[in-house]
């Protein structure tokens, strides 16, 4: 439920911050007549003695796995003493060519570059359903001990699988319904501000459904066979080691992040599956002028015993952006393209800021960002992690309203045409 209209919003705030008439300066308000004239409208009417900015945005989105979105976005934003966004509200009502009518709540908070937190909820007219918590605590590592924790529930009808391995064809594509809830807790020990030791838990509850496309074939009748397609649930557990050495968590421009895990669910800690996974995540930013940044990450897992794993908890490249085990960026492809065992990619991408300003002590960036990125998955512990790649090639557009925000959309092209995705924070 991704909205290209969240970036337009932060374009328009980066834009307008300090602007007197707020969203609706289109013309100097001095040459307008009275009536229309923000600046003279009496009491609460008057932009000047609202605590927000608003901004109402007309709404397209896409999705590679999707349809096409239509609506309206309202976007409040809220700012601090320093001019800087502290929160932004974000509700919108919209119509799908595939989901029917619905809408989605957002709220986004940042307290502090140590705290963020956010909370969404939406829904389609045609399954479609999620419900977001998130709530992050010593992302900086200044103190002892980092806290995050995360209760999200999702109905998602535009899920493909199209067969396991690194070949799987486009002719074996097949749409299903993910409907699954997990809570998911992060306990960091921070021995110093760049090394941090950390417990993850993740009880997850997973069902399989028919989905919304009736001209693509079902998942769960298409792949009867395939592990998982009944759904399960699984108890999982994960230590992991993190070196972080950026110079900020949300925008960085230097430094590096490593992130070395392993994890176990097991039938004999009450999941329905038992399977063992390990893998390393790798980012590094090399600041080569005041405007250009190159950005670089690579990942790779592996899966001793994935035979054993339902197909939904296997690796899986495709879709923007990155989360680890979950989604493997590759933005020439929709979400959950190649799924296998173990998996490879590698992201590389040249974040060129294009235009800066200043207004009231906020600092606004436009960027664009050519990438280049190439990734596989492959079913042997003994497989090869640089042959038979994947390549995509494309441009990002990025609104960013420094010191937290940051909005995206990436068009890349791949082997099968051009995917689109738009979000919030870089795509890794």
């Amino acid at each position: 439920m991704k909205r290209l209209s969240i970036l337009i919003a932060l374009l328009c705030a980066m834009l307008s911050l300090g602007s007197p008439a707020r969203a609706f300066t289109l013309l100097e308000p001095n040459t307008w007549p009275p009536a229309l004239n923000p600046h003279t409208w009496p009491g609460v009417l008057n932009p000047h003695t609202w605590p927000f900015d608003l901004f109402p945005i007309p709404e397209v989105s896409t999705n590679p796995n999707g349809g096409v979105t239509y609506g309206v976005l309202l976007a409040f934003l809220f700012k601090d003493k320093q001019n800087q966004i502290a929160s932004i509200l974000a509700p919108d009502v919209n119509t799908d060519t595939k989901l029917g009518f619905g809408g989605t709540v957002r709220y986004f908070a940042y307290p502090s570059a140590d705290m963020q937190w956010y909370a969404l909820a939406g829904a389609q007219e045609k399954i479609a359903r999620i419900v977001d918590l998130n709530y992050a605590a010593g992302r900086t590592r200044e103190t002892r001990y980092s806290l995050e924790a995360r209760l999200y529930f999702e109905r998602d009808p535009t899920d493909r699988f199209f067969g396991f391995g690194n070949d799987a064809p486009e002719s074996g594509e097949s749409n299903y319904t993910t409907e699954q809830v997990y809570v998911r807790g992060k306990l960091g020990w921070n021995l110093s501000k760049a090394f941090q030791l950390a417990l993850v838990a993740r009880p997850r509850y997973v069902r399989i459904e028919e989905g919304a496309f009736t001209n693509i074939p079902q998942t769960i009748t298409f792949y009867p066979n395939a592990k998982g397609v009944g759904g399960g649930s699984e108890i999982y557990g994960e230590a992991r080691a993190t070196y972080d050495s950026r110079d900020s968590v949300d925008i960085p421009r230097h430094g590096s992040l490593a992130v070395l895990y392993v994890g176990t669910a097991q039938r004999a800690l009450l999941s329905s599956f038992s399977y063992n996974r390990m893998g390393i995540d790798g980012h590094h930013y090399w600041t080569l002028s005041p405007r250009l940044t190159l950005a670089a990450h690579g990942y790779l897992q592996y899966m001793p015993s994935g035979n054993e794993a339902p197909f939904w908890s296997r690796g899986r490249l495709g879709g923007d952006p990155s989360f680890l085990y979950d989604q493997q960026t590759l933005r020439g492809f929709g979400a959950g393209r190649y799924v296998d065992n173990n998996l490879s990619v590698a992201n590389f991408e040249l974040r060129t800021r294009v235009y800066e300003l200043t207004i009231m002590n906020t600092h606004g960036v436009l960027e664009l960002a050519p990438f280049f990125e190439a990734g596989r998955v492959f079913h042997e512990m003994s497989g090869d992690p640089f042959e038979a790649l994947h390549p995509v090639g494309g441009i990002g557009f990025r609104g960013i309203a420094e010191p937290f925000v940051v909005g995206f959309v990436d068009a890349g092209w791949g082997g099968e045409g051009a995917a689109i995705f738009a979000g919030i924070n870089y795509p890794f």
